[in-house]
């Protein structure tokens, strides 16, 4: 008799909730359990959904925290403001100019949110000959002090989680890294910063000053224990296996991604009418039916890829030396193996000077500026999630979205170079 049921949508597939068949992993949750009583500011790093965020769930109750999902559009002054909203603060600009040039805002703490003592307030207390009057808080939203004296009015010792800081412009980016130097030295503030890239010191690249102030938690790393544990779980949940041969076709072709794994269960589930834990026990699934849906799996995102490859390829703005489109040449013509590991700068450089029409007038700045500039332009041209970086400490390009990876290795490359107009393989 089964004791409880379980839906597939709670076990299998993306969730907005964490899945049922969450697996801990040593490398990753492991060390962010260990750190989190340090209070020092993290850093969760991987490819696009590999689980960074539901590793974070995991360890981190959400009475711990505040989240702020970063957007492309945020300056510095905006991730302060959030930080302070999601704090328990009401703001209102004021008329009054910083010496930012920004104009400063009013903050006043939401009733009721830390108790009736601060109903009101959280305000500063300003002695007066007349007594002492309560007035809410002044701030310049650029000054890093000031936000942290705001918080540090009302007593706030949470962690400050920034989500998808990826999505934030460069220059917004290394601005904060600036200002983490001083969230590090002035107050008892603890981050956790969660982004899209494969490079361990990204915020260290931004602002030397911050090396050794951060740890960096690799969360995109899955060995195949830990991937066939997330089946394993998951079907004893549903009262299901899944057939041998599927099991072994889906974890060599999965590319490590979890992702992968997890939504190909699901429409091997749905497909077999699994749509709740079995009352009695199931097998399901064959090689060909794993072939099939991890297909089916990655083709569903073809679309955004092809529209990736088309923005992308069109830079900032027509130039001569069209970089950003050749840039793709070397990705586009590689084997699989080539992929995986990625491509050093002065690898690209030697296969566009060769390839490339104007290969005589390419130096190394040219490749430089254009792969330093990979994260702008698929920020402005509103590429979610990315699929290209760039690790500026190694001088890598690599792919960090896995399905792209598979959905390459799936398709016609002189078809693909063609439809943005990059010469044909021989």
């Amino acid at each position: 008799m089964i004791e409880k049921e379980y839906f597939v949508d709670e076990v299998f597939g993306i969730n907005r909730d964490l899945p049922l068949n969450y697996v801990e992993r040593e490398a990753a949750d492991t060390v962010l359990i260990d750190n989190l009583a340090r209070r020092q500011h993290l850093v969760i790093y991987g490819s696009s959904k590999q689980g960074k965020t539901s590793l974070r769930k995991h360890c981190l109750r959400e009475d711990e925290c505040i989240v702020v999902h970063c957007s492309n559009k945020w300056g510095l002054d905006h991730i302060h403001e959030a930080i302070l909203k999601q704090a328990g603060y009401e703001l209102t600009v004021s008329t009054t100019m910083a010496t930012s040039g920004k104009q400063k805002i009013f903050a006043k703490i939401k009733a009721g949110i830390f108790g009736a003592a601060a109903e009101g307030g959280a305000e500063t207390e300003r002695t007066q000959e007349e007594g002492v009057k309560k007035s809410p808080l002044e701030l310049d939203p650029l000054d890093v002090n000031d936000i942290i004296s705001a918080l540090q009015e009302i007593g706030f010792n949470k962690f400050i989680v920034l989500e998808d800081f990826h999505y934030l412009p460069v220059e917004t980016q290394k601005d904060f890294s600036v200002a983490l130097k001083a969230f590090h030295e002035n107050s008892d503030l603890s981050f956790i910063i969660i982004g899209v890239w494969l490079e361990e010191n990204r915020l260290s690249v931004y602002n030397g000053d911050l090396t050794g102030r951060l740890l960096p938690i690799n969360a995109d790393k899955w060995n195949r224990e830990e991937l066939e544990k997330v089946i394993s779980d998951g079907s004893a949940l549903l009262n299901i296996s899944f057939s041998d041969e599927f099991r072994e076709e889906l974890l060599a072709t999965c590319y490590e991604s979890v992702y992968i794994v997890q939504e190909t269960c699901h429409q091997c589930c749905v497909k077999n009418k699994v749509l709740k834990t079995q009352q009695e026990f199931k097998e399901i699934g064959n090689k060909k039916m794993c072939l099939d849906l991890v297909s089916h799996v990655v083709n569903q995102q073809g679309g955004r890829f092809n529209s990736f490859l088309t923005q992308f390829s069109e830079g900032f703005q027509d130039t001569t030396l069209e970089m950003h489109k050749w840039l793709l040449y070397p990705v586009l013509t590689a084997d699989e193996e080539h992929l995986e590991k990625g491509f050093k700068q002065a690898e690209i450089r030697s296969i566009l000077q060769e390839k490339h029409p104007r290969g005589c007038e390419l130096n190394s700045g040219n490749v430089t500026q254009s792969l330093q500039s990979l994260a702008s332009l698929q920020i402005k041209k509103d590429i979610k999630p990315m699929v290209l970086d760039y690790d500026q400490t190694n001088l890598r390009l690599s792919i960090v979205d896995k399905s792209f990876q598979i959905w390459l290795s799936r398709q016609d490359r002189n078809e693909i170079l063609d439809l943005i107009g990059l010469p044909k393989m021989p």
